[in-house]
């Protein structure tokens, strides 16, 4: 993306509550002055890092799972999350087979090719499977008959696929072997997750010994009854090294395990969508590629027809999760939004994870702020003004 000269906006710090104007030069933040207090302040947006996701499955009938991914894909879901604040992304691929999985990531990158703005916005690729649990319960809504245990020369062929682009992948340590793949990934800069897991409470640690360093959806793809102890959601929250994913719709974690996260994992809780393609459809049963028939409520819930127990992905954008964490009291804005900006950008590396300050990517979210909901106004990527929210007709 080319970048503007210099543009500067005004807002309301998220972390200070004040009003500051922020200067935005060549890509990167250049200044932020704090202003005096004037009346009409309370029109002004809240100013914070623009929201990043490590896990989009689609949305708005834009899937990275329909096979083959239509052309321009990438290019239109970029834009899309522009809309609801998200500024850099990765687009995840789940269980499949061999020859659908290259394909879908050669799509992706494919398209980051040609489209400056999606290249700047996808962080990378997250492979969520196929190297997962074949139990019911862990699995999910993940095919069955892909399930597979870890294997360095096939993920290889998807990595060349996808010009080096998958730089997260989400695993169960139950494989025989899997220490080994993990320690490879970790050598090649990819990121290792445990997720969709029945292991044991060694074999986890094993996992983290390894180098994984995060825990994908935890409490979510996960046996519905589990003994009291020991288990795997334990032996994650345990393990110190592991950063933790959780889904803060409202409907995948109750409130009070979203407080026992944020407690223990403090700054390595980070928020994601989990959203898939029928996220921003309209409520009813639809017939899903994976998983098969769901169902997505006026709610916004989205579970499986066959088992209204067991829920298909998230149908709620990002934004979602901060407005629950904050409205809810489980944690301040402030923080709220960090889980969903800074956290996941140390997490991965990312520039991004200098947040508000200067000499960090101007990418910004502006937004409004009820006290439980979270309204995005504008999206600036690299200082460039990518989305406005349209004016209400009178």
């Amino acid at each position: 993306m080319s970048y503007p000269e210099t543009t500067v906006i005004r807002g309301i710090h998220y972390i200070s509550g004040e009003p500051v104007a922020v200067t935005m030069k060549s890509g990167v933040i250049s200044g932020i002055h704090r202003e005096e207090r004037t009346a009409g302040d309370e029109l002004l947006p809240w100013l914070a890092p623009g929201f990043v996701d490590l896990q989009i499955n689609g949305c708005r009938g834009l899937d990275f799972n329909t096979i083959p991914i239509a052309k321009g894909t990438t290019m239109q879901v970029t834009r899309a999350l522009w809309e609801e604040g998200v500024t850099s992304y990765y687009p995840t691929v789940i269980t499949n087979g061999d020859d659908a999985i290259e394909q879908a990531v050669r799509s992706i990158a494919g398209d980051c090719l040609e489209d400056p703005a999606s290249e700047a916005g996808v962080a990378g690729i997250h492979l969520e499977g196929p190297f997962i649990s074949p139990e019911d319960g862990p699995r999910g809504a993940h095919g069955q008959s892909h399930t597979k245990a870890p294997d360095w020369e096939l993920f290889q062929r998807w990595q060349d696929a996808a010009r080096g682009k998958i730089k997260l992948i989400t695993l169960s340590p139950e494989w025989p072997g899997t220490a080994s793949f993990i320690e490879k990934c970790a050598k090649a800069g990819v990121q290792v997750s445990i997720g969709h897991t029945a292991a044991a409470e060694e074999q986890i640690r094993e996992a983290a010994a390894a180098g994984a360093r995060l825990s994908t959806h935890l409490g979510n793809g996960a046996h519905l009854m589990l003994p009291r102890h020991p288990n795997y959601l334990w032996a994650q929250l345990a393990e110190e090294e592991l950063w933790t994913c959780i889904i803060a719709d409202g409907f995948h974690l109750p409130d009070s395990v979203l407080k026992v996260v944020r407690s223990v994992k403090g700054k390595r809780t980070i928020l994601v969508s989990d959203a898939v393609y029928l996220c921003g459809m309209a409520p009813g049963t639809y017939e899903n590629h994976i998983g098969g028939r769901v169902v997505l409520t006026p709610e916004g819930r989205l579970h499986l027809e066959q088992n209204p127990r067991l829920l298909a992905g998230s149908a709620q954008m990002l934004h979602r999760g901060i407005s629950h964490i904050a409205g809810r009291g489980i944690a301040p804005l402030s923080e709220a939004c960090d889980m969903a900006s800074i956290h996941p950008s140390a997490l991965m590396g990312l520039s991004s994870a200098g947040g508000l300050t200067i000499g960090a990517p101007a990418d910004l979210a502006a937004f409004e702020w009820s006290g439980h909901q979270l309204n995005v106004v504008q999206t600036y990527k690299h200082g460039r003004l990518v989305y406005t929210r349209p004016q209400a007709d009178h």
